[in-house]
């Protein structure tokens, strides 16, 4: 028996990895819930970072999983072929956007950025890539050069070669007073990328572009529709192909299949991952078989991606997604979410911004006085909402946007309870932090 008040202290688990909020031991987890070695029941907000989309052990992915271990648990893929990777690859092709038919399965999202990005290059024999600040597209090499969410992910890591460029990522909040949001970051990423290409580097040597169309660990910043286009519209200009990280946004989390179809700009290639598997590791570089078909064979390759129960999994997840309109759930709970958090900010000094899509909603925690970021508060916020038993997490630069991101079947009664919590945590900070002054 684990004893769970001394594990960490025995030092087994790297602490960059076992370290984290709310590290609560677990005994179980069941729909919306997390079961507590505590004996307690936690209403789970996070969906292991928006991943068990369908909730915690749905029992048509549970049995998909039984099924498929009495058959065949290990691939290769390539070595041999097997009805699960392919069953998924003809269920991801009805639900993503044209052209977007060809799959490479992976383990992780890091792995399908690698993908994406080792693409990029092998197709268009250039070598520069350009992100944004704020992203997140992982922390292997390769994706942490595209990585700039928070500095600390670079510290004492030489990333990039020289091979990335970064510009500024959409925030609506500065848009200027009497400036539409579409007009203004529509004009100022055409200026972002003209800069570039006069001062840095020529276009003719860019591969691709990559951006999360709504940041995640970033902050949950949600962009306008006219930015993304332009940026559509000037890859297209140059030949530089548009990869969309859609590891976090993917599978109804922001209330269509795909943030790329909410904003109506299809890339040429897309990472996936998360929410793919409910909870199980899989992941997908996707673009089009007139894109895949020139990559040479071999050189990209794996030996656990697209695991045939994993695949299992996925299938079944697709299927929970349609069936139950889980899809549909996450717009119109996402809209009624977005809404009753609007309300609170009205009544809590310490909120700042709100934003949302779909079941994707930031809540940002400020300094009433100096309205500057308060991660501090955000995390005091974060342990009552715990001690209430209803877990959220933590995003943003600052770490001062709580990540709301309950599974997509959950229902009003549940979102209604979790944010009650919230209310009440807030409140009782609140009267700490006035009282402290």
């Amino acid at each position: 028996m684990i004893e769970w008040a001394t594990i960490q202290e025995e030092g087994l688990l790297a602490p960059t990895m076992a370290k984290d909020f709310p590290n609560l031991p677990v005994v179980k987890a069941e729909g919306l819930f997390y079961f507590g070695a505590d004996g307690k029941k936690y209403l789970d907000f996070t969906s292991g970072i928006a991943t068990e989309n369908t909730g915690h052990r749905h029992p048509k992915v549970i049995k998909a999983i039984k099924d498929q271990v009495d058959h065949l648990v290990h691939g290769p893929i390539g070595i041999i072929n097997y009805e699960s990777i392919t069953l998924l690859a003809k269920k991801l092709k009805a639900v993503l956007p044209e052209p977007l038919d060809c799959f490479f399965f992976g383990n992780s999202g890091a792995e399908a950025i690698e993908g994406a990005v080792k693409l990029a290059r092998h197709v268009t024999k250039r070598p520069y890539i350009v992100s944004f600040l704020g992203g997140f597209h992982g922390r292997t090499m390769g994706a942490l050069s595209l990585t700039t969410s928070k500095s600390k992910y670079r510290k004492n890591l030489p990333v990039g070669a020289n091979m990335t460029y970064q510009l500024p990522y959409a925030q609506i909040t500065e848009t200027p007073e009497g400036f539409s949001h579409d007009e203004y970051w529509s004009a100022h990423v055409e200026e972002d990328f003209e800069r570039l290409f006069n001062h840095q580097v020529s276009p003719d040597e860019v591969a691709a572009v990559i951006l999360e169309p709504v940041l995640g660990e970033g902050g949950y910043v949600i962009p306008p529709k006219a930015w993304l286009q332009k940026i559509r519209e000037i890859c297209n200009q140059h030949g530089i192909l548009l990869i969309f990280d859609e590891v976090q946004t993917g599978f109804g989390r922001t209330g269509d299949w795909f943030a790329a179809n909410r904003f109506g700009v299809t890339p040429d290639i897309i990472a996936i991952a998360k929410g793919i598997a409910s909870g199980l590791p899989l992941s997908a570089t996707v673009a089009s078989r007139a894109l895949m078909e020139q990559w040479t064979i071999g050189s990209h390759s794996t030996t656990f991606g697209g695991n045939p129960v994993a695949c299992a999994a996925a299938c079944a997840t697709l299927d929970v997604l349609r069936e139950e309109g889980l899809v549909e759930n996450a717009k119109i709970l996402g809209d009624y979410a977005l809404k009753k958090l609007i309300d609170l900010k009205e009544k809590h000094p310490v909120i700042g911004n709100v934003r949302g899509i779909g079941l994707m909603l930031g809540i940002e925690v400020i300094h009433p006085e100096t309205r500057k970021p308060n991660g501090e508060g955000l995390m005091k916020i974060l342990e009552k909402c715990l001690d209430k038993g209803v877990i959220f997490y933590l995003s943003g630069n600052k770490g001062e946007v709580i990540r709301m991101m309950p599974p997509l079947n959950v229902d009003k009664e549940h979102l209604d309870f979790g944010l009650a919590l919230l209310d009440e945590a807030i409140t009782e900070y609140e009267l700490e932090y006035s009282g402290g002054e």
